[in-house]
């Protein structure tokens, strides 16, 4: 397991994080999700051989930008 600090932009709210964390979820080897929209992060533990491409996609995808 691998655990991981990510910087989210464009989250303003309780619902934000709800639509982040649901996206992260939805990827096969996330075991545990949590946004947080005031840090603009997002805390996630993955089993190894999940891609830190395909984590930053299914952010993207439900409408929110990771930070570099």
């Amino acid at each position: 397991m691998e655990r991981k600090t990510i910087s989210v932009t464009g989250m303003s709210c309780n619902g934000c994080e709800q639509n982040v964390e649901t996206a992260l979820r939805n990827l096969d080897g996330v075991s545990r999700v949590e946004a947080d929209h005031e840090a603009d992060t997002v805390d996630v533990v993955l089993e190894d051989g999940v891609a830190d491409d395909d984590v930053n996609a299914a952010i993207e995808q439900a409408g929110y930008d990771v930070k570099a």
